[in-house]
């Protein structure tokens, strides 16, 4: 049968690739993430070199489809096999699977995974076997577990099974047992003939082997393995139908990948879905499409442009734990008439698009903000869409992982599996025929986790997917269950295409508003940043969305004279923008509110001077020597003046005049003098107790000659870190790691927190959560990558991300 991945050219991955096309070649690059920062390859054998790195073999699985990953995972279990025994494992009879098994090597073969020998043998990647702990459930193949089997050992297994050993030689004796292995009815034979206990024990292990825990330690002794505890067990690890660990020392005795297959039986098949699920699909035309993404985009862009102008004018509040509230949020919400998973989108894209930042314990707009304000709103929404590809993170995620709140911005760890969940949306909805969309767009889930299985799902999402799903719904990108222009364009990662879908979807800014006599003012489409700064200055803004609508009352046009307008330049600025003449009831509303603005007038004062001769007053107010007192005539026997009550009063006196102060009730404030004394020496301490010293700095006179032999007899070399003032430096370099993160942390737990990471130890910690809880956990499985630390948590059971400037306190376990 036709191999899929070209002609073989050799039995190493150098020389297939030396056999490869430039394009294809290309494309294998392009998906490493180590393609641009490293030099280019100066061969094929170098490039060979650097795809067998388990860093460049990881980020490409995450972005395989379903039926790649189990190819994968098939030749992960067997290693190198003919295609014909793949597709006998996979169950590929019919031609279409066929045609599906290979186009996923295909696909393998493109990202340098898997490769043809001259033999027919497909070789995969080293790093390959390590994605799975057990893939299809299985051990490592009887060859790689007898590595370290000396020849006497396999001499008495081949006895034990009544085969003559070949030779004195392990090759030998290791070929004729591989050979006996390999063949399943052979096998199944020997098991038969197997005590029961050892029988229903391979049987068992051979159904389960993924989910085997840690047994009974097994040791080997001059050469010969020790019975395990298990029944029946000695009987098999005599015959090579399990392998103890000649060095782990500890563990239940593993089942070679060749037995455990023949013992499943022959009708046993890996799980193989070379196509999608099946789901209800419904006709949609493409005007239908447009239409609808249209609408969504040009609400969620003049969502945006609230959001970021509320903000911009007053900037949220970050938590001390980090990240905008949800008290915050609820109040940009509330001010712009946006629900809680549009704020949540709209800042965390305008936060990656460089249009907020952090301001100290604030989130504000920075000044990308004011350039993007002014653009139309097709490039104001392509700038976040671009952000939004590429977010390492679900932006709507309001939930962790214990059902706690999660402020927005809150700096989580960044999540690959994140970006493939769009990676996998995207092309589930790609893969749809031309004029049909999904009935609902739950059905969308299921699509993804075939196109994208290692995506992240939320554990919010009732649905799979279904956050990831809103939100590009939202934006445009999905509509009536199809892809729109917008995400055919993010799909292929065509920027200019973007722009060009943004540009024909969603209408130009609208610079004219339509007032209405209910004292309302309707923009349809997305107001242009002079229209909506101008209508927010005089009006409240009710409705956002593809028309927008503010109402007009005295309390918006007193705040407009309250900023300097006079009322003849409102009206004048609002007919500017005004679709025909100002309606009667507006005009009326804004002169009749001027009429009653400042009638009353408030003056700041730090004291009053009153009196009863006016002539006195004048002279006050006229003074030179009082002139720096700030005086103001307001009524013929009424001064006010800036400066404070006291010395005002000295001021005066000083100038020849006699004034008393007044109390706020306006009784004569009686002055008494203070006599001055010194304080007593501290009393002696009583026996018993202890003396309390005040430090005291005595000034020292150094003369020149004196400073220059000190700079003379310094050490060459400076003395070794004294980070926390003990004394003592830091131990290893992991130590000055944590505590240039941690810095809660004392020098103690700084040291204790570095051992574990170090040795490998588990360790206890006093933490803030994200939400603001603070949490214990136990952790192993310490991996230090600063800002952030990877473990095993104990209380939930699971691989957790922890940043270090939140451990409060640290515990050894």
């Amino acid at each position: 049968m036709r191999c899929p991945i070209g002609k073989p050219s050799g039995s190493t991955l150098a020389s297939w690739l030396s056999g490869l096309e430039v394009g294809r070649l290309v494309r294998v690059l392009a998906t490493r993430p180590d393609a641009v920062s490293p030099p280019e390859p100066r061969s094929f054998g170098e490039l060979a070199d650097r795809l067998q790195r388990p860093a460049s073999v990881a980020p490409v699985l995450a972005e395989l489809a379903l039926p790649q990953l189990q190819v994968a995972e098939v030749l992960a279990a067997l290693g190198p096999v003919p295609r014909a025994a793949l597709a006998d494992l996979l169950d590929v009879i019919e031609t279409v699977s066929d045609r599906g098994l290979d186009a996923a090597l295909e696909t393998l073969a493109d990202h340098a995974l898997v490769w043809p020998d001259g033999q027919g043998l497909l070789h995969m990647a080293a790093p390959l076997r390590q994605a799975w702990d057990s893939p299809l459930g299985l051990d490592a193949p009887l060859a790689r577990l007898l590595a370290d089997t000396t020849s006497e050992e396999l001499r008495r297994m081949l006895v034990a099974l009544g085969i003559p050993a070949p030779g004195t030689t392990k090759k030998a004796r290791l070929a004729t047992l591989l050979e006996h292995h390999s063949d399943p009815e052979r096998v199944s034979a020997v098991v038969a003939s197997a005590p029961v206990a050892t029988r229903e024990l391979l049987e068992r292990r051979a159904r389960h082997q993924g989910e085997q825990t840690q047994e009974q330690a097994e040791f080997l002794m001059l050469g010969a393995a020790r019975a395990s505890s298990e029944p029946g067990a000695h009987w098999a690890l005599e015959r090579g139908l399990l392998v103890q660990g000649r060095y782990s020392g500890y563990g239940p005795a593993r089942m070679p990948a060749e037995v455990a297959l023949a013992l499943r039986g022959a009708d046993w098949r890996a799980p193989f879905e070379p196509f999608p699920p099946i789901v209800q699909t419904v006709s949609v035309t493409e005007a239908e499409v447009d239409r609808e993404a249209a609408a969504a985009a040009t609400a969620f862009a003049a969502h945006a442009a609230s959001v970021l102008a509320a903000c911009a004018m007053s900037p949220p509040a970050r938590l001390k734990s980090g990240g905008v509230g949800a008290r915050e949020l609820a109040r940009i919400g509330k001010a712009t008439q946006c629900d809680d998973i549009v704020v949540r989108l709209v800042l965390e894209t305008a936060y990656d698009a460089g249009l907020l930042a952090r301001d100290g314990d604030l989130v504000a707009a920075t000044d990308g903000y004011d350039a993007w304000a002014e653009r139309e709103p097709a490039e104001q929404l392509t700038a976040l869409l671009q952000a939004w590809r590429t977010l390492p993170l679900t932006p709507t995620q309001a939930r962790d992982e214990d059902g706690k709140a999660l402020p927005a911005l809150a700096g989580t760890p960044p999540c690959g599996g994140c970006v493939q969940a769009r990676d996998g949306l995207l092309a589930a909805a790609a893969a749809l025929a031309a004029d049909q969309g999904v009935r609902s767009p739950v059905e969308l889930g299921p699509l993804v986790a075939w196109h994208r299985p290692l995506a992240h799902q939320l554990p919010q999402d009732s649905t799979p997917f279904a956050s990831v799903v809103r939100e590009a719904e939202l934006l445009g990108v999905i509509a009536r269950g199809s892809l729109s222009p917008i995400g055919a364009a993010l799909q292929a990662d065509d920027g200019e295409a973007l722009a060009a879908a943004s540009r024909r979807l969603l209408p130009t800014a609208t610079s004219a508003a339509r007032f209405g006599a209910d004292l309302t003012a309707v923009v349809t489409g997305s107001p242009s940043a002079r229209l909506a700064a101008l209508l927010d200055a005089v009006a409240d803004r009710e409705a956002v969305g593809t028309a927008s609508v503010w109402r007009f009352s005295p309390g918006t046009i007193r705040g407009a004279l309250d900023t300097g307008r006079t009322p003849d330049a409102i009206a004048a600025d609002l007919a500017d923008v005004a679709v025909g003449a100002l309606p009667q009831p507006l005009s009326y509303l804004i002169h009749d509110t001027a009429r009653a603005h400042g009638r009353v007038r408030i003056a700041p004062a730090a004291c009053v001077i009153h009196g009863e001769e006016p002539s006195l007053l004048a002279e006050l107010a006229a003074h030179r020597k009082l002139a720096e007192l700030g005086l103001r005539q307001l009524a013929p026997t009424v001064l006010v003046c800036r400066t404070p009550l006291d010395k005002t009063l000295a001021a005066l006196r000083a100038a020849g005049y006699a004034p008393v102060a007044e109390k706020a009730d306006g009784t004569v404030r009686v002055e008494k003098t203070r006599r001055r004394r010194a304080s007593a020496p501290a009393p002696n301490p009583l026996p018993g107790q202890r003396s309390r010293s005040v430090p005291t700095e005595t000034p020292v006179d150094i003369g020149l000659s004196d400073l220059a032999a000190r700079l003379r007899d310094a050490p060459p070399t400076l003395p070794d870190p004294d980070p926390f003032g003990t004394g003592v430096p830091y131990g290893t370099d992991t130590e000055e790691i944590v505590a240039g993160y941690a810095k809660s942390l004392t020098y103690s737990d700084v040291r204790q927190l570095a051992h574990a990471v170090d040795a490998g130890t588990a360790i206890t910690f006093e933490y803030v959560a994200a939400s603001g809880n603070r949490t214990v956990r136990t952790l192993s499985e310490l991996d230090l990558d600063p800002p952030h630390l990877y473990a095993w948590c104990h209380l939930r059971e699971d691989e957790r991300v922890f940043t270090l400037s939140r451990i409060l306190g640290v515990m050894s376990s």
